[in-house]
């Protein structure tokens, strides 16, 4: 006879059920008892970055993943943790799984944003005004904000930020500067990722003579730029090597010095040296000598260095 030896199905996950099968004989019995665990459900799994993002979502250093779980039946067996660092991808993917020990497997996968190359600063100038200085830029597409930083700063600080602009800015005038003052402006752009690129450039600010800077060192016959004149008709241009060599009356704010001239039956050539140049403004007929104040007085070194 037996009891407990009909074949059982178990259907539902257990951590353990035990059946034991019970026989006899007219001169003895035996029984033999088996425990069955059964674990058809997957665990349940999650996705934890080890930091946060870099910068609105976005990642631009190598982060890592670690996918956990939990498993009340069998037990979680291993899981799997995945680090990222690049390609650049607006939405990377990573898929990762959990296991548990009756060797069922969940899988999930995780988007992330990352970008670790910064913007690209694609031009970055600066043209002297009249006691300022206009700075031009433009960087690539990906560009999202812009700081410029000057120093000296404002109001005795060794640097200070003029200007702070969106994806759109593209320059800025810096007005308020002293003539002769040497300049550093620095131009950092930053994308949506927090990367940076930074570029900078330095500058002496200018009075009414713009061009060349006062003490610049020219290699070629250099063109002389200052700022116009209401009113004026034509300017009297002089330049002066220990005495006035040079005289000219053009009607723009700006002269290309020549390489060889006359003045006063003289004749000069452009040589390396040291010079000085001054600017009045003319109103009316040349003829008529009517000139305005001085508009100022600048000095450029023409020839190569020594």
């Amino acid at each position: 006879m037996s009891e407990g030896c009909d074949a059982h199905t178990v259907t539902a996950d257990t951590v353990g059920v035990s059946y034991t099968c019970h026989v006899w004989w007219s001169d003895g019995d035996t029984s033999v008892t088996k425990t069955i665990k059964r674990d058809a459900t997957p665990p349940t799994v999650t996705v934890v970055a080890d930091r946060a993002p870099d910068s609105n979502g976005w990642y631009n250093q190598p982060v890592a993943f670690t996918w956990s779980g939990a498993d009340p039946t069998s037990g979680l067996q291993a899981c799997s943790r995945i680090a990222y660092a690049g390609p650049d991808n607006t939405s990377a993917t990573l898929t990762g799984t959990c296991k548990d020990n009756a060797g069922n497997v969940t899988s999930v996968t995780k988007t992330l944003k990352y970008d670790a190359t910064p913007p690209k600063i694609k031009k970055f100038v600066i043209m002297a005004r009249k006691g300022a200085a206009q700075l031009q830029w433009r960087g690539s597409k990906d560009m999202k904000s812009v700081e410029l930083l000057r120093a000296p700063g404002l109001k005795g600080a060794a640097q200070s930020a003029v200007f702070k602009g969106g994806a759109l800015s593209t320059g800025f005038v810096d007005r308020g500067l002293r003539p002769g003052r040497a300049y550093r402006y620095q131009l950092t752009v930053t994308d949506d990722a927090a990367n940076k690129t930074t570029k900078a450039l330095d500058f002496v600010a200018r009075g009414a003579l713009l061009a060349p800077a006062p003490g610049g060192r020219v290699t070629k016959p250099p063109l002389l730029v200052w700022t116009s004149v209401r009113g004026a008709s034509y300017y009297n241009v002089v330049l002066v090597r220990g005495r006035r060599v040079f005289s000219a009356w053009p009607t723009h704010p700006r002269l290309k010095v020549p390489r060889t001239w006359t003045y006063h039956g003289r004749h000069y050539k452009l040589r390396s040296g040291s010079y000085r140049w001054f600017v009045w403004p003319g109103f009316g007929s040349l003829s008529a000598g009517q000139y305005g104040k001085m508009l100022g007085g600048s000095t450029f070194t023409f020839g190569g260095r020594r």
